[in-house]
Formats: C-alpha cells, structure tokens, sequence
C-alpha cells in the first residue's frame, strides 16, 4: 500500500481537457505534491510539467514509484487497463467517469482495491457541488424527478454515446436519492454529430413507484444543467450551473382551512466541484475515510446506463 508522508505525492495519467484541470489543481492544493504526469502526446504532457513544475513521463509503468495516488483521465475504453495496474501497486485511484466501459473490469478495480487496501474513487463531479448543502437535507423519498443536461457539442468524450458521457451524472444522483430498484427502463435516441447516441431521453420506473425522467444532449445550442424532484409536500428544483436551489414546501392550512404553501429560493456561494472532489480524494488517501462515491457506486451507476443503452431505441 501507498505510504503516507506529510505531501500526498498525486500523478494524473491523461494530460487531455480533464487531466490538465486535475494537474493544475493538484499543484495548487496544499499537502499535495504534483509528482508525475503522463500522456503518450509527450510533448503535450512536457508543456504541462513545465508550467507545473513537475516530471513528464510517456507511459504510467514509470511513474509507479514516484506516486502514492492516482487521477485517471483517459478515454473511457482505457480505465480499467490503467488503473488495474496501479491499484495492484497500492497505488490509490480516482477515476473519471464512468469507472470503466463494462461491469466485470469494474468489479474487478473493486476487488483489487479492496484487497491492497486502496481508495478508490470514481469522478462523479456532482455530487461535490454545492447546490446539495441546500437541495440534499430537504430528499427524503421523491416520487418523482425529472432532469436535462444539455450542452454544444465538443468533441471529446465521443468514443462512448451521451448517457456514458453525461447522462451518467444525472443517473448517479438519481439512485442516490431514489432508494428502489429500478423495474422499468424505456429510451430513446440518436446520433447527430458522432457515431455513437448524441441525445437521448430516458423514463426510469422504480419499484416504490417513483418515476424518473432523463434527458441528455451534447448537440444542443445552449447549456443547461438541471434536475427537479418532487415528493409528498415538496417541490426542490436544482440550477447546477447558477448555482441556484428553489425549495417550495407545503405548510399547515390556514384558518379558512386552504392548503398554502412557502417557497425559498437560495444561491449557493461559488464554488469549485472539481477541486471540492480531489479535495476529498486526497483526504481519503490521507485518513482511509470510504471516499464519497466509491467503485460500488460507480459500478451500480454504469449498471443502469449499460442498462440504458441495451433498451434504447431509435427517436
């Protein structure tokens, strides 16, 4: 198992779009040392180390012994091949998501990570945002949450459909606060601008009765990130993106006996959910806390998307 010292030493292996946020914030995070990146576009990962003031490395086999954890941020496809090899090292992992393409090498990254002892975190941005503080107190049992993630297309994340890329988000929290198996699944979609489904909208039915409704776009004209849930006496709706929170609750009738209700409305401070979730990673490895969303999480979130795919039809 990974040591412990006073300086975490954090490697990030996949200098593209994500990897180079995790490298930045890794080098500015106290009780960190940036000790290793690696690409195989070495002259992309030499320019980041650069900047950083760290080491470039062509392939993860040597960075193994200058790290004691790991951010892996490469193609979906690479997950479980990369980051077997480093838990098998006692090396701790944060993988982004989905935690791989598959549901045995993502039961196999757990096992390997429960017998070295390892943590092993899956990059489920969302959860580390700030909107919960407010949103998450107030879900006891929704019965019904409807959610749309939509954005431009940008060409990276295409080499798996939109419900791996960013449905997946939306899937995660979804059976974070609905607390049921999941009986039915209907779903449609197309491909737009890559081989693989673009846009999709998914109804998920619950065995306690709750109903789901997901939609995801990568080849929409504006951004829009945001998720409502409703349950007995309460209405929450979620602005990811504005950082807004509206909770509007049933009260106690008034004297004519009329049902009333009360909405608030708050706006959570800036914040940073990506530093907020290595943040955590990194506590983890220092204090062998469970990290907020483990491999069994993750596993279960790339279950019902895989679920997903194999019941979509075409719009």
């Amino acid at each position: 198992m990974g040591r412990h010292p006073e300086k975490i030493r954090v490697g990030v292996v996949g200098t593209g779009y994500l990897g180079t946020f995790h490298a930045r914030k890794y080098a500015a995070m106290p009780g960190v040392e940036l000790a290793a990146l690696v690409d195989t576009d070495m002259p992309r990962a030499q320019a980041l180390a650069r900047e950083l003031h760290t080491t470039a490395f062509g392939s993860p086999e040597e960075m193994f012994d200058h790290v004691d954890a790991v951010s892996i941020a490469v193609p979906t496809s690479l997950h479980y091949r990369v980051a077997k090899e480093f838990l098998r090292r006692g090396v701790h992992a944060l993988i982004e998501k989905p935690i791989t393409d598959n549901l045995p090498d993502a039961g196999d990254l757990i096992r390997i990570a429960d017998r070295k002892g390892c943590v092993l975190q899956v990059g489920h941005l969302e959860r580390f945002n700030a909107v919960w503080d407010e949103a998450g107190p107030a879900l006891r049992e929704p019965m019904f949450v409807e959610a749309h993630r939509l954005g431009p297309f940008q060409g990276r994340g295409t080499d798996v459909n939109v419900v791996l890329d960013l449905m997946i988000h939306d899937i995660d929290i979804v059976l974070k606060y609905i607390r049921s198996p999941v009986r039915e699944v209907y779903a449609a979609g197309v491909p737009v601008l890559s081989p693989n489904v673009d846009i999709a909208n998914v109804r998920l039915h619950f065995a306690n009765g709750a109903v789901a409704n997901l939609t995801a776009s990568r080849v929409s004209l504006k951004r829009q990130r945001k998720i409502r849930f409703f349950q007995q006496d309460l209405y929450v709706s979620v602005d990811y993106d504005e950082g807004k929170t509206q909770i509007i609750r049933r009260i106690a009738a008034g004297d004519d006996l009329t049902p009333q209700i009360r909405g608030e409305e708050k706006i959570s401070p800036k914040g940073d959910s990506l530093n907020a979730e290595l943040i955590s990673f990194v506590r983890c490895v220092r204090t062998g806390v469970p990290p907020e969303v483990d491999g069994h999480q993750g596993r279960r979130a790339l279950q019902l998307a895989l679920r997903i795919q194999r019941r979509m039809r075409p719009c």
